[in-house]
């Protein structure tokens, strides 16, 4: 699944090519901080800068032999660069070079998502708009509870991705660290100061205190707010799914024409982007679950978290990135039925506006519990009931014909009372 729908720009950003490529960026960076303190001459940092390259199958086949990747890496580059290449990885362990590249990935690939979710924004921000007044019924419990409106909906629903984009912001400063502070973090071998000098070229901050790995809450919290995000993409497209029922159908993902919703059904127009969202959102907390457990490694280092994330950071990257775009398209050309959503408004003639009939006869003087008795004996007799109508009957019941007149009665079932403070919200998130 994760090749069939990966996105070229994305998944570039997890190819070995380009995590060698960050590997070798993170040995020049600190090549040139020596350089700049005096630890390495002019002329070799020259040479290196000149020469340093890599062969992403020529490591593979070193790796083949030594069983180690980083050695495996500065083997090969030191077959271009030569002599000077003794100057490189000076002072360094393994993790220094890893877990910088690994925050270099990471941040490429947030600005990737970052670029997405403000394309679902701007989807969402419209479609609110053009649906500000469409009217439908809310529910709970999956039961008709009061009148809303369809833009009211999509309203909530571009708060939550505002947030998830709040998140993702502060969540940048926190993986952008790097560290070049050698075995066991502790400075040994290597000026703090050339940790300093490359992290800012780097675009990084130095961790605060490493050990000999960067600590995994960090990495943590990367995939627990990718899964969050795609929480919410989940909870848009259960939504979806649920209003496109077809004892319901107030909305439709796009059916494209010579598109096909069953081997043995030809009706059948099934929500199957919406389906798949919800599958996706899963993995990614599996992943959250996988990297929560790689918190919690041995002294200063182990290696139990490196085969986890090799599989769950570009996963998850490389998954909420698609389920973004695939959510951005499946909200700009959502199919919207607004003559449905008044169908089902109605249903039982009005029953949703019980709220409204009891209020109406508490402000006249009637007992809050008579009140509530009378008005859902006739809600029931009209859920109970085929073709079953509530207005008809508040109107002939007695006691609602002695407390409300005619016009005070009517007034209860206008959807337009349950629309007049929307606005507030619409203008918080300037809609």
């Amino acid at each position: 699944m994760i090749e069939r729908y990966t996105l070229p720009e994305m998944g570039q950003l997890w190819t070995d090519a380009y995590k060698l490529k960050t590997w070798l960026d993170v040995e020049l960076a600190v090549c040139e901080a020596q350089a700049e303190l005096g630890r390495i001459p002019p002329a070799a940092l020259a040479e290196i800068k000149a020469k340093a390259q890599f062969d992403p199958q020529r490591v593979l086949e070193i790796e083949a032999e030594v069983r180690h990747d980083v050695i495996a890496f500065l083997t090969n580059v030191n077959e271009y660069v030569g002599d000077a290449g003794r100057y490189i990885h000076l002072g360094l362990t393994s993790s220094d070079v890893l877990d910088t590249a690994l925050a270099l990935q990471l941040t490429a690939s947030l600005e990737l998502i970052l670029e997405e979710l403000e394309n679902l924004v701007q989807a969402l921000r419209y479609q609110a708009q053009q649906h500000r007044y469409t009217l439908m019924v809310g529910r709970s419990h999956g039961i008709h509870a009061e009148p809303i409106t369809f833009g009211f909906k999509l309203a909530g629903w571009l708060a939550e991705v505002l947030r998830n984009r709040e998140r993702l912001v502060r969540l940048r400063q926190t993986i952008a660290a790097g560290k070049i502070s050698g075995a066991v973090g502790t400075y040994a071998n290597i000026d703090p100061r050339v940790e300093a000098l490359a992290c800012q070229a780097l675009g990084l901050e130095p961790d605060t205190a490493s050990t000999q790995v960067i600590s995994r809450d960090r990495h943590a919290e990367f995939v627990q707010q990718l899964a969050l995000l795609g929480a919410s993409l989940e909870r848009f497209a259960v939504e979806i799914r649920n209003l496109q029922r077809t004892d319901v159908l107030e909305v439709e993902e796009y059916f494209a024409k010579g598109q096909k919703g069953s081997s043995a059904m030809p009706h059948k127009r099934n929500p199957i982007r919406s389906e798949r969202l919800t599958g996706m959102a899963r993995i990614l907390r599996g992943h959250a679950a996988a990297a929560l457990e790689n918190v919690a490694l041995w002294h200063e280092r182990d290696i139990s978290h490196s085969a986890v994330e090799r599989v769950i950071l570009p996963d998850s990257c490389i998954l909420i990135h698609f389920m973004l775009r695939e959510t951005t398209d499946l909200v700009k050309h959502l199919l919207v039925y607004p003559e449905n959503m008044k169908r089902n408004l109605n249903c039982y003639g009005g029953v949703i506006f019980s709220q409204k009939v009891l209020l109406a006869l508490v402000d006249k003087g009637l007992a809050r519990e008579e009140a509530y008795r009378v008005v859902q004996n006739c809600a029931h007799q009209a859920w109970n009931t085929e073709g079953g109508d509530f207005q008809a009957l508040v109107t002939q019941d007695s006691t609602v014909a002695a407390t409300l007149t005619e016009s005070e009665l009517q007034a209860c079932f206008d959807p337009q009372q349950h629309l007049q403070n929307l606005e507030q919200i619409y203008q918080r998130l300037d809609i």
